[in-house]
Order: structure tokens, then sequence, then C-alpha cells
């Protein structure tokens, strides 16, 4: 197959070839969510529907299927196949049309539904349907899965909401299916077009009162809401059954995992924005099934949700640097929470629900706790049931939970015994399992505890799968709720609604797509649901040796292979959150956290010869990572790319040489130490336009940006002098770690940060040690990082304690000894540089505490009014620490502060500097903070910690930001 024929009638972007970065785009798009990999013949990123209609031609002609893919997030692994992968998330974006009168918006497949909401805000209306991926998940994809998500025992499904949708036939025919009347189908049915035979068909099929005794019997009872089994016939039976005087083949669509038709356009209906109060009554259970019939009660009461999060999923918060904040009202150790939710317009209305539930759950013994949480804790709470996927995947060992069971369905009523009854089914296979999800709609997340990587396990898959659907037909329920069959269960459907069903789903199938071009092998004629798992039982993993300590996640294998695939990578600067910034600028996949833990996973899994790592097409994954450290806090799994970047880098200079560029960033320090010794002809020599012109050339910097500047003398240098001239005593002494930015380059805000501590009371020494080693890390030169940093530990270890603590001006420098030095030092040290990251502390966050303590106190500030707003550094998002520069810079009573909700700068150290880089990084500030700081009244004073960050403004806007500690020094009362 000659996919070069399809380059001349397409726009957009297609990877086909053998060329690294086309295999690497390959790698990437060969997973999902689910557990299935296989890779694909081409990717394809089209721009618009003449793209769309290329690939349709070209499928046709050559016999191949296209694979709708959107977020990518399915469990099923319907977006994973040997075919052409065709990725609408990027282009496919438009809004196209709202109205607020008949509450409709039009819009393309690749929107986000949270930015859909965001954009719809102001109207006052929102597009209900709320997975919890729905901060990535896009709209193509939910009327693919029919997605339901929490509210849906109020709200709905996708389903009920898609009014129309554009859609390309198999033969390139665009229609539009919506609402027809019986008249208009009995038209259409009589065309001489795929259209008209669709109509046909279906109306004969539909009409056929053998058919309809099937459908009536054999789909899932209708009290179940959860239905997405198959193709939904009963739906357009029930259509036809009720009156409504026509079709809607949306019905049809909506779940069909795009087998059946492209979308290119769908209208969808809008409510008004739900009542602004709400609460959440999170009932503390002591097993399972009594949570379950707490759920039955929960829904007398006419709840907005009613999820369930077990112990499992609770245990992974303890510990988690961003969740363990969000249990703070969990009482005791509960087997299972049930969060139930209701919304009113007064807190009295709110209070009413609330009382009453907890009254009758207490009558009938249900439950030993139930605190209630208002407000925006609430969205703490609901966080750690929508980490539920990727939390529970930090378990350790190859035994991993696995979706397979995890979207069957039953009535609600049926829960507590079909639970019970897969609960034995699973022990008789000596399994345990995590339970989590929609309890309300009768459909929990099970997710048994299964080792894909031997045969043994594979086996296992399927038959667990097998024997529930014996459970899932007697409570007559539905094998899949909202994730889809796909090719997980597509091979049991037979099983679950009998054979006359899936002939029908045949015939269904073979009328809108003859030729089979859209998603093959998924609902109907799947391959065996445990063929083409992401690992080969009975493979010997090779033992790979490297220089961080992976003890802690088992061995790097095992710390690339917690992704679950849940894509928290993908949300956009909309929704909020830091990770994954190239993502956010360049909509590639392959600039996910999830695709660059994929690759690697990938390669390491058939690890040969000498160097695993030596492969270009992982490298360029890696290479827009701009090791800005958000995954390790914002992924539910904790999956660390900048620490597996690193790692990666060294192995791969290891085979290929170091080059230049990154000897000269990493060697960065000596640089500037020649540069001081004679500051003013080093300055003016960078910040000469031609001069400067000449050294970006040759260093491979872009020439738009600028370099910068050395102080005029160092601060070691300056605070030799300092203290000479003081006489003053100080109760207090704390160590300044005298990072290798602030030492060179901003000397002055290490002078105002000695200057404030003193004022304050507090004396300082600078202690002797080396550089911080980030340079050297953030090249991938991890060895000559793991020496520096070595002997920094040695150096510091014995002096620095609790009461004299190590404080740090430069976030990138001073986390070095919080993140890094534990994993990277020898055996021997370890102890020393866990005692020593203990009492590393960021200036703002010492002051804080300080603060806390009473030993700051408001009275030393000015009562002045000011703005401020502050920009955080990524390492200060991902180890919390933003909260605290809040609290400092918020010290003088009358400073307003705020965080402008940015994410990464886009400088991200010297990644902003390099040439072919230089567009993505401003890309990024672009998102939000650029256009934050440009927005700033002139007296608004801008905060940012990072000197990335300073000099990312001071380029992009042309404004200077100044440090915290120099925000607080002249706010100080001299």
């Amino acid at each position: 197959m000659d996919l070069e024929q399809l380059e001349p009638f397409f726009s957009g972007e297609l990877y086909y070839s053998n060329e690294y970065a086309h295999k690497a785009q390959k790698i990437v798009y060969a997973t999902d969510a689910s557990v299935y990999q296989e890779q694909p013949l081409a990717v394809a990123v089209p721009k618009n529907k003449k793209d769309l209609l290329a690939l349709i031609r070209f499928a046709n002609d050559h016999r191949v299927t296209l694979i709708p893919r959107a977020a990518g997030t399915s469990l099923a692994g319907q977006v994973v196949g040997n075919g052409i992968v065709v990725d609408t998330s990027k282009y496919f974006k438009r809004i196209i049309e709202v109205n607020t009168n008949e509450r409709w918006v039009r819009l393309e497949p690749g929107i986000i539904r949270d930015d859909l909401n965001a954009f719809l805000k102001p109207y006052s209306l929102f597009f209900a349907p709320e997975t919890s991926t729905a901060s990535r998940a896009m709209i193509g994809g939910m009327i693919g899965n029919n997605s339901c998500g929490l509210h849906s025992i109020v709200w709905g499904d996708t389903r009920k909401h898609l009014l129309e949708a554009t859609v390309l036939l198999s033969n390139g025919e665009e229609v539009v299916l919506k609402h027809y009347t019986a008249e208009a189908v009995r038209k259409k049915a009589i065309q001489d077009n795929l259209e008209g035979r669709i109509y046909s068909q279906l109306m004969n099929l539909l009409n056929d009162e053998a058919n309809k005794t099937v459908i009536r019997n054999d789909y899932p009872k209708r009290s179940l809401t959860r239905r997405n089994t198959g193709y939904a016939l009963d739906a357009l039976q029930d259509e036809l059954e009720q009156g409504k005087d026509g079709l809607n083949l949306c019905h049809l669509l909506a779940g069909s995992e795009g087998t059946l038709a492209f979308v290119t356009e769908a209208k969808l209906n809008l409510l008004p924005l739900p009542p602004a109060k709400d609460a959440l009554v999170c009932i503390h259970c002591t097993s399972i099934i009594e949570s379950l019939h707490a759920n039955n009660v929960a829904l007398r009461h006419l709840p907005m949700a009613s999820e369930l999060v077990d112990k499992y999923i609770m245990d992974f918060t303890k510990g988690h640097p961003v969740y363990d904040h969000n249990r703070f009202f969990i009482e005791g150790e509960p087997e299972a929470l049930l969060m139930v939710e209701f919304m009113e317009d007064t807190d009295e209305a709110l209070d009413g629900k609330t009382n009453r539930l907890i009254g009758d759950l207490k009558k009938q013994g249900l439950g030993y706790a139930y605190p209630v949480i208002k407000g925006t804790k609430t969205k703490l709470a609901w966080d750690i049931r929508k980490a539920g996927l990727g939390l529970i995947r930090n378990m350790p060992g190859d035994t991993q939970p696995v979706n397979l069971i995890e979207d069957c369905a039953v009535s609600p009523e049926d829960l507590p015994a079909y639970i019970a009854d897969l609960q034995q089914l699973l022990a008789g296979y000596g399994l345990t399992a995590s339970y989590y999800a929609h309890a309300g709609a009768g459909e929990l997340h099970v997710e048994p505890m299964i080792n894909l990587k031997t045969e043994e396990g594979k086996e296992t898959f399927r038959n667990v799968l097998r024997d529930t659907v014996t459970l899932v037909k007697k409570y007559n329920g539905s094998l899949s709720g909202e994730h889809g069959d796909g090719r997980l269960r597509g091979e049991f459907i037979a099983a679950a609604m009998g054979e006359k069903v899936y002939s029908l789903l045949k015939q269904v199938k073979a009328v809108f797509d003859p030729d089979n071009i859209f998603n093959a092998g998924k609902i109907v004629d799947t391959p065996k649901m445990n063929e083409q798992l992401r690992y080969n039982p009975g493979h010997r993993q090779k033992k790979i040796v490297t220089i961080f300590d992976y003890t802690r996640q088992e061995n790097i294998l095992r710390l690339a292979e917690k992704c679950s695939g849940s894509g928290d990578c993908r949300k956009s600067h909309i929704t909020g959150g830091t990770m994954c910034p190239s993502y956010m600028a360049t909509l590639q996949e392959k600039d996910t956290t999830r695709a660059r833990a994929n690759v690697l996973r990938q390669f390491l899994t058939n690890a040969s010869g000498e160097n695993p790592f030596n492969h270009p097409e992982i490298k360029e994954v890696m290479d827009l990572c701009l090791s800005c450290k958000a995954c390790k806090s914002e992924c539910p799994s904790g999956v660390d790319i900048a620490k597996l970047k690193a790692e990666f880098l060294q192995h791969y200079y290891d085979a290929n040489g170091v080059p230049f560029r990154s000897r000269l960033i990493a060697g960065f320090t000596r640089s500037q130490q020649v540069g001081i010794k004679m500051p003013a002809v080093y300055n003016a020599f960078v910040g000469n336009r031609f001069t400067s012109g000449v050294i970006k050339k040759i260093a491979g910097f872009a020439p738009k940006r600028s370099l910068p500047f050395v102080g005029r003398t160092t601060l070691r240098k300056w605070f030799q002098k300092y203290t000479e001239q003081q006489a003053q005593q100080f109760d207090r002494m704390v160590y300044l770690f005298c990072d290798e930015f602030t030492n060179y380059n901003d000397v002055e805000i290490g002078q105002t940060a000695i200057r404030l501590l003193n004022a304050l009371g507090y004396g300082v020494m600078i202690p002797e040690h080396e550089e911080s080693g980030r340079t050297w890390l953030s090249k991938g030169l991890v060895r000559k990082a793991q020496e520096i940093i070595s002997g920094n530990v040695q150096q510091l270890s014995g002096r620095v304690t609790r009461e004299c603590p190590l404080i740090g001006i430069e976030p990138s420098a001073l986390l070095t000894f919080r993140d890094e030095a534990p994993d990277l030092v020898p055996a021997h040290l370890k102890d020393a540089a866990r005692q020593l990251a203990a009492n590393s502390l960021l200036i703002e966050e010492f002051l804080a505490d300080e603060y806390e303590k009473g030993a700051i106190k408001e009275e030393q500030f000015t009562r002045e009014k000011r703005t401020v707003k502050l920009h955080g550094h990524c390492y200060q998002k991902s180890f919390g620490i933003v909260p605290s520069v809040l609290k400092v810079l918020g010290i003088p009573v009358n400073y307003y502060v705020e965080a402008i909700p940015s994410g990464c700068c886009g400088m991200a150290g010297s990644f902003g500097y390099e040439k072919e880089h230089y567009e993505v990084s401003m890309k990024v500030g672009e998102l939000v903070l650029l256009p934050a700081v440009r927005g700033a009244a002139p007296e608004t004073i801008i905060a940012a910690s990072g000197t990335s960050c300073r000099h990312q403004i001071k380029d992009g806007t042309g404004r200077k930001s100044l440090h915290p500690v120099e925000v607080l020094w002249e706010a100080l009362k001299q």
C-alpha cells in the first residue's frame, strides 16, 4: 500500500514511513487507555473535511480501515488497530454556533467537554454528560462511547443530548442525521444512494415483528439507564413505539464507536446551569455491600449523583503529592465511601436534603460517619473519585488492576446482589478487585488484579469476562454501560444478548459500512479479546542498568508502565494545571506525558543490545518535554517524565556523543565564572545585537531570545564584604544556598534576600558548596550531576538542621535537594540526602512558616495598598509550594495577591533559548501567562520566583517581574 499517493490530496499531517519521526508517531498511537497495543499502518491528522474525504477514498481503494480517535482515553481498545488512525483532536475544534433561546450548540468533534462548558458559562448554559475524563474527553469520543458520567442519573447520557450530527458515510456521502418525520424517512428510504439504503434497510429491520420481539426481550431491561452494548436498536424501537412520528439515527450513532460513520459536526442540547450551591454527603461504610444498600436509600432522596470509592483508591491517596491533601474529610479507615451529591438554590434546601438522607441512613443502620462537604471543597473530594483509574496504577508488581468487567451495569436495586455474586466469582479465581464509580446508575467500575505478563493471567483475563457475562444476563444487565464494547467486550456480545441480536448488529454494520472501512474489528467481528495485549506472556525482561535509583518504583520500566493512559496530560490551558505544557502548545499526542511513557515502555519492554535507550524514536518523543515536573504531581500515577528524560538522555549520549550545545548549557556556571571577571565587557558583548547574534548562531540559540547578563560581582564576594561590615547579632541563623543563577546573574535578588532576612531578625551564612547540578540534569548529563550533588550532600548534610535550615532563592536549584538528590547519591549518602532534603526550604516556605509561628508580623510591613499577580514556578507547583508564596506576599495587610492561572511559563531553563524550541516556548507562554501580564495594570506588581520565568516575562512582554523577596523588601518598613 503506497500512502505517498494520499499526500497530494491531504493538507494535514500524515505519518506512514519508516523514517524515525514517522515511526515514533505510529508507536505513540499504538495504545490508548486500554490494555491493547497494535501499531497502526499510519497516523493521519486531518485539517478539514476534504482531508477526511481523501482518507475515505483511499480506504475504499485499498481496503484499509480508518480508526477515528479523539483524546484516546478509550478503555476497551476502540482506537487501537492495524489501520490508519485518524486524529481529529488537533484541528476539528470550532464552536460554530450557539443558540441561547433554543439552548443548543453546533460544533466540531475535537472540542473538549470542559472547554466547551467554559465557553458556554457566560450564556448560563452547559453540556451535561460529564465523564471523569471531562477535562480532556472530546465530543467526538463522547458520541462514540455514548458517555454518561457522574450525574447521568439526572442529566442522562450523550445520546439523550445529541440532536443532530453531520457525518460522512463510508462512500463519502455527507448526510445530516437528525429527527425526521415518518414521511421524511419514507422519502429518504426511496433515494438511490447509500443514505437511502440505510433508511430503507433499517426500517425493514425495525418493522419486522420477529426482530421487534428479539429487541424487546434480549436487550437489557429498560429500567437500566446505562445500556451501551452493541448498537442501540432498542433506542430506535422505543422511538418508533412511543409515537414520536419518525426516527433520529443519532440514537444509533451514539455508542457506535466510529464504526458506522465519521462525525464532522454535532448539534448538542444544552441545559441551564445547575443550582449554585452543592453538598456532598460522604457516607463511610464498613463494606462495599453496605455502601450499595446505602446507595439504594440515597436514590430515594433524588440526589444528583451517587458515586462509590473503595479502600484501594483511598489508600493510594495517602502520601500522594496532590491527593493526600484531598483526604481531609475521611474519618478512620472506611472500606468504601459513598459520595452522594445534592444541588439546590439555598443553603436551607440543601441542609434539608442532606439531613433527611443522613437521618434515613442512621435509622437503617447504614454507615458510621457522614461528613457533609460544601462549596469549593467538594471539588477536592470529587477529584479523588475522578482520579481512581490513575491512582490504582500505583500498585507495586506486575499484578495490576485491569479494565475488563469495569463497565458492566445492572439496575441499582440489583447492584448489591450482583456485586456479591461477582465477589464470589472473583474469589473463585483467587482475585481481588477495586470497586468504584457510578453506584447510582448501577455501574461499578470493578477492576480485578491480574498479571497479564503471564499465560495464566492472559487466560484468566478472558475467563473472568466470560463468566461475568453469565452474571450480567442473570440480572438482565448490560455488558457495557458507557465505556463501550471495542475489542474488549465485542467477542462476548452474542453470549450476552443472544445470537439473534448479534445478527441484527452485523446487519446494521453491513448496511452502513459494507466494505468495513470504519474502525473494523470493534463491536462486531472482533478478534479474540485477549490478543494484541501490551505484554507478551513469558517474555523475559532484560535487567536495565540505570543511574537514578528507581527502587521506590521497583525499576525504570515499572515507572513507565504506571501510565494508565487516562490522558490527564491532555487537558488544555482552559481547564488549568501545568501538565503537559508542550502538548497544550502543539496539540500533538506525541508531546503528552502519556506518549513519552508509552514509547519508553515499548522500547524497554523489548530491550535488546547493550544500550536499550539508543533509539531516535524515543528522542523524537522526548524532545519537547520541558522537564517542568508537573507530571510528578498532576499525573495520578506519578509518572515522572522529567526523571525518565534525564536518564534516557544520558544513555543516548553514551551511544551517540554529547552535542556541543548541551555541553555549553550544562557548563553554564563555567561561562558565567569567566564573564563575571569582566562584567561590563561581558554584558556589552551579550547585549549587543551583532555580537550576541554571533553567539546565538554558534550556540544554536533563537535570534529573538535575549541572553542573560551577569552581575557586577558575585553574590559570594559581595556577601563577604557585607558580613565584614555587619556587627549585628542574630538569635536565629540560616544557611543560604548560593545557587549558580543567583551567584552570577540575579545577584541583586540574592542581596535583597539577605538584607530582608537580616531585617526580619535572621542571620545568614553561606556555606561552601558546589553549584546545584540543575543545568547538568536539564541536559541529561546525569553522571556529572550525580558527582556535583553527592559533593553537596557531603558538604552540607553535617551542618544543615531543622533549627538551621538551608534556604534557597531559585526553585529549580534548591529543590534539587528535595527531588533528585535522594535518588542520585550513592547508598552510603542516602540517609544524609534525605535529612538534607527534609531541611531544605525555599525562602518563601521559610518565611511563611515563620509568619505562621508569629515570628514575622504584619506590623513590620507597609499598609499601602498594592495589587500583586504571581506566576508560580513549575517546581513550586509540583511540590505544592505556591500557597506558601501567596501567603508570604500577602503579609502586608493591604496587598491583594492572586495567582495567575498559568501553567509553565514556557522558558524552562535552556529550553526557551534553543532555536528549534523557541516557537513552542513562546506558544506556551502565550497560553495564559504573557496575556495576563500584558493585561495587568501598570501599577500591578508582577511576581515570579524563577529566573527563567522572569526572563520569559521580560522577553514576551517587555515588563520586569520581581522575585517575592524583592516585593517584600519594598514593602518592609525601612
